[in-house]
């Protein structure tokens, strides 16, 4: 399989990531040429030396992070060319399994988060590596919408996507892309423990199905009933009671099937799978963020 070198891959991802920084908004906290303290810190004690800051790093361990780290966790010598490129930069960005995601489903096969025989015959399979590159790259970009951090990087996030996939596309048909540029604001991790909080459905349903507030307006009304007869006043709170209970058991039911719908959308664009089709509550979901 025809693969696109480490080297230019790691030099167009340096490209993006840039050098030194530590911005307060970026979940990946100090870092350097796109390796974030913690990642550093581990690769030093796995190599029995002291620690220090990743602003020390040297080329030749940030080349032995990058292979070891993403290149190989993505198994980047076995993907087609311009694939590998799309892939590799996810997973320097999001992480290697969050970029294995997205390369699954484009390819229509099941979603681990881990490259097997499976999604390597789909990869043998695929006959138009163009529309792979640029599959790769919608849910890595709707993967991105997802996150609470949207909104301060998105613009960055955006044009790094749309610069891999120019240059993924060009690799995959043969030609030569230009050289990556540094990208302000790209460089900032996108991570999924940055995801937008799913909206809630348990309120609304118990509203809809009387549950909440709807059974403590229906046990007021149940109380002053018997009287509307003998006070106009309280036969117009009767009224008021009951319009009041209409209203909230049909916001309910719109409101239900708005959070179920939203909560559905932002499981698919972060590949969280439920674990049965029925609704998913918060501890199901923080556990899927904290383990995809």
């Amino acid at each position: 399989m025809a693969t696109t070198s480490f080297a230019y891959c790691e030099r167009t991802v340096l490209a993006f990531e840039g050098g030194k920084v530590n911005n307060p908004n970026d979940p990946g906290g100090r870092t350097n040429q796109g390796v974030i303290q913690r990642v550093y810190d581990g690769w030093r004690r796995r190599k029995g030396l002291r620690l220090r800051s990743v602003y020390e790093m040297e080329d030749a361990e940030r080349d032995d992070i990058y292979r070891g780290q993403y290149w190989v966790a993505v198994r980047g010598d076995e993907l087609p060319a311009g694939v590998d490129l799309a892939v590799f930069d996810g997973a320097v960005n999001s992480g290697p399994a969050q970029a294995i995601k997205w390369l699954q489903r484009a390819l229509g096969v099941a979603v681990d988060g881990h490259i097997g025989e499976a999604t390597l015959r789909a990869l043998e399979e695929c006959t138009d590596m163009d529309a792979l590159v640029a599959g790769i790259c919608a849910r890595r970009l709707a993967f991105m919408k997802s996150l609470r951090t949207w909104p301060t990087f998105g613009k960055g996030w955006s044009r790094r996507v749309a610069a891999v996939q120019r240059a993924g596309c060009n690799l995959a048909t043969g030609s030569v892309p230009a050289e990556a540029n540094f990208i302000a604001g790209a460089q900032v991790k996108a991570r999924i423990t940055d995801a937008k909080p799913a909206p809630q459905t348990a309120t609304p349903d118990a509203a809809a199905t009387g549950g909440g507030i709807t059974a403590t307006l229906t046990q007021a009304n149940d109380a002053i009933a018997p009287l509307a007869d003998k006070s106009d006043a309280i036969a117009m709170a009767v009224t008021a009671l009951t319009i009041i209970g209409v209203l909230v058991t049909v916001g309910g039911i719109i409101w239900g099937i708005w959070a179920r719908k939203k909560r559905a959308e932002m499981h698919d664009a972060l590949d969280i799978v439920p674990a049965a089709p029925a609704q998913i509550d918060d501890a199901t979901y923080s556990q899927a963020k904290e383990t995809a």
